[in-house]
């Protein structure tokens, strides 16, 4: 079986994690530093602060940038529950808005008539769905005429570019996760990046129980801090996220050269936009569940993100939120399919891949 996915671990990573091992030093510090420290200069921002998790970096985010109880976050349906979980965590109303049926993002035309409808909305809180860059650019602009700030779930999208911009440097924060089947890993781990100095404060100490100075509690704070173990795989990945990019990219391509299945629909790239295929996600045109015990039956893993709209979940029904149409986000959940993209894969797996996915028929 070809599996959904497989992180990219090697010697270096090993050789690292033994060198804060035999250090004892295995809690949050001089590893972490330099992790964030690496992270931040790759991206070319000021900042960057190391999480446990990246829901524990969307949530220091979100707490950390002015937001205050009540207020109305506009965010899309199509995506995980951390994106939303935090907001309601945090007191935030979440507004659903539409997606695009092509980038599965954020539709800024269905934002904008959002915020004519809800004024008062204090925020946007982006995803960078599948590792494509949302519109961020207009989406940034429609706020700032509004006075809204933007926060960027960019929990797929490491190294993902609009031009020559790193998303996670278009809003006021980014949060980005380094769970195993990221395109860099840490194990578990996050990181909230900015280029606001006093944001960068306030999310170092929410994520440290509150304190600037040891013992000195000045927030309301958590331990959400990354370990020197986790960060110290990270300092490795961070040195393979271009290569580990390029791969993806290039086994993506090998799949829109060699699928021809009319019942399968390809992802597409807009102009200008590095998408660094965190999911290869392909849309059935019929049965999806029929398509992926075919895939099954081939050896072939796959998976769901995601089958359905956040909408639907009981949390958010109960805890309450503002739909102002989700239509093309739940015909989405009921079509998508992600296929294997990984760096690993070689020749003769993509071809079982294509193979597997041109034999397809209803």
């Amino acid at each position: 079986m070809i599996p959904i996915t497989r992180p990219l671990i090697g010697e270096e990573e090993k050789m690292r994690v033994l060198e804060v091992l035999d250090s004892g030093e295995l809690a949050s510090g001089y590893w972490t530093r330099q992790f964030e420290n690496s992270f931040a200069e790759y991206l070319g921002i000021r900042h960057a602060v190391a999480t446990s998790s990246g829901t524990a970096a969307l949530q220091a985010a979100v707490e950390s940038v002015g937001l205050v109880r009540g207020d109305k976050v506009f965010t899309t349906p199509f995506t995980f529950i951390s994106t939303v979980s935090v907001l309601v965590a945090c007191g935030l109303v979440p507004v659903f808005v539409d997606i695009d049926a092509e980038t599965y993002n954020l539709d800024p035309e269905r934002l904008a008539e959002a915020m004519e409808e809800y004024p008062e909305a204090k925020g946007v809180m982006v995803v960078h769905l599948y590792g494509l860059p949302a519109d961020v650019n207009t989406i940034a602009e429609l706020a700032e005429k509004r006075g809204m700030l933007v926060i960027e779930d960019c929990a797929q999208a490491h190294g993902a570019r609009v031009k020559d911009r790193h998303v996670g440097t278009f809003g006021k924060a980014g949060a980005f996760s380094f769970y195993g089947s990221k395109n860099i890993t840490t194990g578990e781990g996050g990181m909230v990046v900015t280029d606001d100095d006093l944001l960068a404060e306030k999310v170092r100490m929410f994520v440290n129980h509150g304190q600037r100075e040891r013992y000195h509690y000045e927030v309301l704070g958590y331990n959400f801090r990354m370990s020197n173990v986790n960060a110290a795989i990270g300092l490795e990945q961070v040195k393979k996220l271009d290569f580990i990019n390029r791969k993806r990219r290039e086994n993506a391509a090998y799949f829109n050269r060699h699928i021809d299945n009319p019942l399968v629909l390809l992802p597409k790239e807009p102009e200008g936009y590095y998408h660094v295929y965190h999911q290869y996600t392909v849309r059935v045109m019929g049965d999806r569940n029929r398509f992926v015990q075919h895939l099954v039956n081939n050896g072939i893993g796959c998976g769901i993100y995601y089958p359905s709209c956040l909408t639907e979940q009981p949390i958010f029904q109960r805890a309450g939120y503002i739909d102002t149409g989700t239509d093309i986000a739940r015909q989405a959940a009921r079509q998508v399919v992600s296929l294997p993209v990984y760096p690993g894969l070689g020749l003769e797996e993509l071809e079982r891949i294509v193979l597997a996915v041109n034999s397809y028929r209803e």
